[in-house]
């Protein structure tokens, strides 16, 4: 959903992705495993978010440890609010151009590939729209002031980035990069390849409720994936899903939202108004082989509402989807 900042923000942050670490959750839990089939787990915070990584019927420990610290490298390079990595770097740099890692470059390139086919409803550029909104667990969430929402969007484009080789700059010293929509799922996919690359053959990634299924579960059996029903109990599934060798995003209204004068406000922002998007769904699960695409695609699918994103996903037959409707409709895309 990463941050030495002030003891009660961070603490608003860890329940903000306690509660999006339960959009997805694991069913039927491994029990009464075999020895070959010990689980064991880690779970840390970086970029806001808390992660787990679990590694069925193999005690690697330096396997899990070394996955944890792929988790902190990318913090150190992608995270917004943390001074000294690369984002935050060109955040502050008022123009100039700031040279990054290869790793840096290559997401943003991802990302703005992902800008240029949504026309901007996606943006790397949102942070500058982003931070007037509030979206914690206490009495302050309030809307922004319009006047404040329309200066922020004179400063929401994704065309103000540019990259030389690997140096980045924002040509707009006003503008402010936020690679949320799509980072967590990028960072998912080089753990994944990092484990792969150690003969890991059964895992679960989950960050924050981005998870990447590796394999099977031991005994050859997908693992089971319950998928959170909008605005009920933590733990509640609206539906459930069998997982292999694929990662399932999902995004929706109901994770960081507040209600104000009976209107609820949720985190994912348009670009266009600069007010929660309002496309008729509650949630979009997205599940794809590559985790960036999913969690790109799980926001902007969000935005389109669920005729332009099926018109979307029309060109990409790897990926399935699923879309709960704000009347609790639930709708299936690529599914036989």
């Amino acid at each position: 959903m990463h941050v030495p900042i002030f003891s009660h923000q961070l603490y608003h942050l860890f329940i903000r992705f306690l509660t999006l670490s339960a959009v997805l959750f694991l069913l039927l839990p491994f029990t009464g495993c075999s020895p070959k089939q010990t689980a064991i787990s880690e779970t840390k915070f970086y970029y806001d978010t808390v992660i787990t990584v679990t590694l069925y019927g193999q005690d690697k420990q330096p396997v899990l440890d070394q996955c944890m610290a792929l988790a902190a490298h990318y913090e150190s390079l992608l995270s917004p609010y943390l001074e000294g990595s690369d984002i935050w770097n060109i955040n502050q740099s008022a123009g100039t151009y700031i040279t990054v890692s290869e790793d840096t470059i290559f997401l943003l390139n991802q990302a703005l590939s992902y800008a240029e086919l949504s026309d901007g409803l996606v943006d790397p550029t949102i942070g500058t729209l982003s931070a007037l909104w509030n979206f914690g667990s206490d009495s302050s969430d309030t809307v922004p002031d319009s006047a404040l929402i329309k200066e922020a969007l004179a400063h929401v484009a994704y065309s103000s980035i540019e990259i030389k080789e690997n140096q980045v700059r924002l040509t707009d010293p006003d503008s402010r990069i936020d690679l949320g929509f799509i980072a967590k799922g990028y960072i998912a996919d080089q753990m994944k390849a990092y484990l792969v690359s150690e003969g890991i053959t059964s895992a679960l990634i989950n960050l924050g409720g981005n998870i990447i299924a590796i394999g099977t579960k031991p005994d050859g059996t997908p693992f089971h994936i319950g998928i959170q029903k909008p605005f009920e109990n933590s733990g509640t599934a609206a539906l459930t899903l069998d997982l292999t060798n694929i990662s399932v995003v999902s995004s929706g209204n109901y994770e960081r939202y507040f209600i104000q004068n009976d209107i609820l406000y949720h985190h994912i922002l348009s670009t266009e108004t600069g007010y929660p998007a309002d496309s008729g769904l509650s949630q979009v699960t997205i599940l794809s082989p590559n985790s960036a695409q999913a969690d790109a695609f799980s926001t902007l699918c969000y935005i389109l509402g669920y005729e332009k994103a099926v018109r979307l996903l029309e060109s990409y037959p790897e990926v399935q989807a699923v879309f709960i409707t704000t009347d609790g409709q639930i709708l299936y895309h690529n599914f036989n």
